[in-house]
């Protein structure tokens, strides 16, 4: 299995969803660099199930640095991070074992891994993996902040229900790290809620669109061809369960366009190099340009639904009849936002990184340090 992402600095994850622990390693962070871990368990939060609209599987994610970090700061050696699974119900799965549950990788984990995986709620391909994403993930975000970097994801749409575009970046990111439903207009939350609850009810569930920003992100980041930024943020991207899509800017819109429209024409703005639009998303020839990097996530609907499905038993081979059992999200979008917004801190860390060296990231701890 892959379970490593990264050059410079590297993040793998491990565990099941009903083992004993998940967790992440980081490797190739400077020494020196503060870890809040108030900060850490505030972004993990933010991925926790809240009431209807929610699996109730309620885990405390109560975690634990077990290396790498001494005295509050990082020595520069693997940090390791182990959450435990502490809310399990693995009976759940046991009846159904030989199912394919559509839409789950139930079958194609037997293909790859001849029934020696652990099938128990979806065992490392479940969501619960993500957890582990977001507490690493958080040391980046926390990074990045100190170097001005922002990033804000909110849920652009659901069940068919739009929220509001960006309009003040800055502000909008200021909010959104506050909401534990990550939406712009109060309206719009209200009717997804509505549409969320009403999925529940009635046994099925609703997919939705993500829309991350990212404020101060020097231009020059990126490789050109095979490790682009928008090639290296999908990558990560669709490493969140349920992402099917990923797009830049004004995305596929932008083929309905001419040229004359589609292109961001150049401008000085108080001695800096600007765009007048950013339909491209801030990046050109997979190189940021300055301006702030927009992109959206595909998030389909969440796969267990309580309405009876065809499936087959994929070791008799025979055509069966499914319910399943458990506890499921009727959706998982507002809790995949923040795990779009640690996964993308990762990757730009790296990025960051290889370009201007890992003490480039370090260079406000260090400071910090000199200055008590």
């Amino acid at each position: 299995m892959k379970n490593t992402f990264g050059k410079s600095i590297t993040v793998t994850i491990f565990g099941e969803s009903h083992g004993s622990e998940i967790g992440a390693v980081l490797d190739g962070l400077a020494p020196g660099i503060k870890i809040d871990e108030e900060y850490i368990a505030s972004k993990l939060s933010l991925r926790r199930p809240r009431g209807a609209i929610s699996t109730k599987r309620t885990e405390a994610d109560r975690f634990r640095i077990v290396s790498g970090v001494f005295n509050g700061r990082t020595t520069g050696t693997p940090v390791c991070i182990l959450i435990p699974n502490e809310d399990t119900k693995s009976r759940d799965y046991s009846a159904t074992r030989q199912l394919a549950r559509p839409g789950h990788a139930d079958y194609t984990a037997y293909c790859k891994y001849h029934g020696y995986e652990d099938y128990r709620g979806g065992g490392h391909f479940s969501g619960r993996i993500t957890a582990a994403l977001v507490a690493a993930g958080a040391i980046g975000m926390s990074v990045l902040e100190k170097k001005g970097i922002m990033i804000g994801t909110h849920i652009a749409r659901c069940a068919g229900i739009p929220d509001r575009a960006f309009r003040n970046l800055q502000q909008d990111i200021r909010a959104l790290s506050e909401s534990t439903f990550a939406v712009l207009d109060e309206e719009a939350a209200i009717q997804m809620r509505a549409a969320m609850e009403k999925a529940a009810g009635d046994g099925d569930s609703v997919g939705g669109i993500l829309e991350t920003a990212v404020t101060g992100l020097p231009a020059g980041l990126g490789e050109p061809w095979f490790d682009s930024m928008e090639g290296l943020l999908s990558h990560a991207l669709f490493s969140i369960p349920a992402v099917k899509g990923v797009e830049f800017g004004d995305g596929f819109a932008l083929s309905e366009m001419n040229g004359s429209t589609a292109n961001d024409s150049f401008a000085m703005q108080d001695g800096k190099i600007v765009t007048t639009t950013n339909h491209n998303g801030g990046i050109n020839g997979g190189i940021t340009n300055g301006m702030p990097v927009i992109f959206r996530c595909a998030v389909k609907p969440t796969p267990s639904i309580y309405k009876e499905q065809n499936t087959v038993d994929f070791m008799e081979g025979t055509d069966q009849k499914l319910v399943i059992r458990g506890r499921h999200d009727p959706a998982i979008v507002h809790r995949a936002r923040i795990v779009a917004d640690c996964i993308t801190a990762l990757v730009l860390c790296d990025l960051l990184a290889q370009r201007y060296g890992t003490d480039y990231l370090a260079e406000t701890a260090q400071d910090d340090n000199r200055t008590g």
